[in-house]
């Protein structure tokens, strides 16, 4: 029986829909692809999204359809054939799972926590088993799985500091949900400690299914041509986000990277020299910045080139790459890259890609989304850490200045990401295992479909 703070959370969701359709046609301005399909979102969906056994995964946004793609790879090598049906939360996650799918597997959106959008989407779809990427974790969702039978998983699960602190604040809903779930694959030894607190069943320590990430060669052998045509070394500020490009431009503003510098200034002048011999190349994290980037960029006086508008590099102080699905190329094209969402307190993003390409990392002092990643790679001396962007300045100067310490942090950074690898073999055969034990006794199961 479901408790009293459970229906009114379902009541409050309920009326909350109005609002969610509002806020999905602001979104659609600027990403056109949160108009797709709404109704899916309250759990209405066309005649021919149906069937049943289905191993369901949930990623939500562009980073967590990314691990999902490593697992959905390995639980494919384990299980050739394996029915997906993969839900998403933001444009850029849905855009991203699109290219996961083969015949057969189905995407929609992710319900909207409220009690008939999840138990039209449970009755429509009867998956045999939910994955759950990283975080997210919703009380009706985990309600109806248990009372349908559904084991719900969470998957490459991590919680830091500050999302646990959350969801004490709200224990009334988030320790039921927690508790709920049938198994938890944390990345480290802290979000286990941190899961568990909430009530959730840890059922093992995996580590990073992004370490298993295959970077892609032909972005690589791309960029290691295109860089024998490049006269300067280029420092990459990969992922940033709002607020963090304005400090990496009024840092090369105030290094005197536009206006000449008199004789008498020598230590400016030579820090003025060694920014204009580098080509700085900004990437933002999402897609929906790019134009604003591109106009920050430009209103500080420099010149943008955009990836988008030039076949080959273009001449500029500032690149801008405002592509998706690129990284590596990107990577692979940086002496040294400067890890976004480290420079402001949002908890950096995702390192690990760049150690697979063999790039040096220069992060700034917020690494709380991934703590571990972060030690193991400032242990492994694949990474160095800072204390803001004036910093990390000039410690990307000091690196394109000093090849033999920038490969050996390049091969420091490979050996890192290979001693990672492991965490998608090991989370598809729990996943599986758990997914087999699901099947009723004396139910008939035609191969190669869970059902």
């Amino acid at each position: 029986m479901r408790s009293l703070l459970l229906r009114l959370y379902g009541a409050f969701t309920t009326l909350a829909q109005p609002l969610v359709r509002r806020k999905l046609r602001r979104r659609a301005a600027a990403e056109p692809g949160y108009a797709h399909a709404v109704e899916e979102r309250f759990g209405h969906y066309d005649a021919e999204a149906t069937g049943t056994g289905w191993c369901w995964i949930h990623a939500v946004s562009l980073g967590e359809a990314r691990a999902a793609g490593i697992l959905i790879e390995e639980l494919r090598r384990q299980y050739p054939g394996i029915p997906i049906l993969l839900t998403n939360g933001t444009a850029t996650g849905r855009e991203e799972g699109a290219k996961l799918l083969q015949p057969g597997d189905l995407q929609v959106w992710q319900p909207w926590d409220a009690p008939g959008a999840v138990a039209r989407f449970l009755d429509r779809f009867r998956p045999r088993i939910g994955v759950l990427m990283e975080t997210e974790v919703w009380p009706e969702m985990t309600a109806a799985c248990t009372e349908r039978g559904i084991p719900l998983v969470l998957a490459n699960a991590r919680l830091n500091e500050k999302s646990l602190a959350g969801a004490e604040r709200l224990a009334w809903l988030a320790r039921p949900a927690y508790s709920a779930l049938a198994a938890v694959w944390a990345q480290t030894e802290a979000d286990s400690h941190r899961l568990v607190s909430l009530g959730a069943k840890v059922a093992g320590v995996y580590g990073n299914l992004k370490f298993d990430a295959t970077p892609d060669m032909r972005q690589l052998n791309a960029a290691a041509k295109l860089r024998t045509q490049l006269p300067r070394p280029i420092v990459v500020f990969a992922s940033s986000r709002d607020g963090e490009e304005r400090q990496l431009l009024e840092v090369l503003k105030r290094f005197g990277a536009l206006a000449p510098v008199p004789p008498e200034q020598e230590a400016v002048r030579s820090i003025a020299r060694r920014v204009h011999d580098v080509q700085w190349m900004i990437v933002p994290r999402h897609p929906q910045r790019f134009d604003e980037v591109a106009a920050l960029v430009e209103s500080h006086g420099f010149a943008v080139a955009r990836r988008s508008a030039a076949g080959a590099p273009a001449e500029a102080e500032i690149w801008l790459g405002d592509s998706l699905g690129e990284m590596a190329l990107y990577y692979g094209l940086a002496d040294v890259a400067l890890l976004g969402g480290s420079f402001e307190p949002l908890g950096g993003q995702n390192l690990i890609e760049a150690a697979a390409c063999g790039c040096p990392v220069i992060m700034g002092p917020s690494t709380f989304n991934f703590a571990e990643a972060a030690e193991l790679s400032l242990a492994a001396g694949a990474s160095q850490r800072v204390p803001d962007m004036e910093h990390a300045v000039t410690a990307a100067l000091k690196l394109t200045e000093n090849p033999e310490r920038r490969e050996a942090m390049s091969q420091a950074a490979l050996a890192f990401a290979n001693a990672n690898r492991g965490a998608a073999e090991r989370t598809a055969s729990a996943l599986l295992a758990i997914a087999e034990a699901a099947s009723p006794v004396g139910e008939e199961r035609a191969e190669p479909r869970l059902e």
